[in-house]
């Protein structure tokens, strides 16, 4: 597995850059990758599937200036901001048979991570998708899959402003029952351990030792004019 550190300019580049990882893999461009990245302002970030009106309060992302994207894998909403790192996985289906399925494939990658983290407040995978620790949320996940290879991606907060949550997003439809109701704020809490050691975990955990120099510039430039910089796919649901 090769490892790619990269932030680009907009929040829009940055999420076309991880399909673009995905399609080049499934091209037979390149193989198995982890990048990292962090969107040093707030962004909202819709799932694939998620409903703009239901999930965002959108007069107050116009008001403060804070950009809404959907991007191309499931899961729910998040804000994206300084504080929390992204880690982007670009697996290989054949590397275990547990990724084979939604639920296994969760499993088997966030027991690696939760693995990798440091070993306090009982760092521990919660529901189907999420990481959490002391009964916490902390990290979000999705997927989307091709034919061999799937995306999977996720957020790890470390010291983000969640005060800032509640403005932007409105409590989800559906929530694992570990929420048990409560608001962003008593549900959501930061790791607290720096953003390179955490990157310095992951790689040694996923054994990506190489550093990745080229990525696929033409892609995500397609990506984002006619997807992710596009009314219609924000708007699609």
């Amino acid at each position: 597995m090769r490892f790619l550190s990269l932030t680009l300019p907009t929040p829009a580049a940055n999420l076309a850059l991880d399909e673009a990882l995905l399609l080049r893999a499934e091209a037979g461009e390149a193989g198995e990758v982890l990048r990292c990245w962090e969107q040093p302002s707030l962004a909202v970030v819709l799932g694939a599937g998620c409903r703009l009106a239901d999930d965002v309060d959108e007069a107050a992302c116009w008001i403060d200036g804070v950009p809404i994207l959907r991007r191309s894998s499931g899961g729910g909403t998040v804000l994206l901001g300084a504080g929390c790192l992204l880690y982007t996985l670009v697996l290989d289906g054949e590397r275990a048979p547990e990724l084979a399925g939604i639920r296994s494939s969760y499993a088997y990658i966030l027991a690696k991570v939760a693995a990798a983290l440091p070993e306090v407040n009982g760092v521990e995978p919660a529901g189907v998708s999420d990481l959490a620790a002391a009964g916490r949320k902390f990290s979000g996940n999705a997927q989307q899959r091709k034919r061999r290879f799937l995306l999977h991606h996720g957020t790890l907060l470390y010291a983000f402003d969640l005060s800032r949550v509640g403005r932007y997003l409105r409590p989800p439809a559906r929530q694992p029952e570990y929420r048990v109701g409560r608001d962003h704020a008593a549900f959501l809490r930061n790791l607290e351990t720096p953003a390179d050691e955490i990157e310095r975990r992951l790689r040694a955990a996923w054994g990506a030792e190489t550093v990745e120099s080229e990525w696929p510039v033409e892609r995500v430039r397609q990506l984002v004019a006619e997807k992710y910089a596009t009314e219609e796919w924000l708007r699609r649901r």
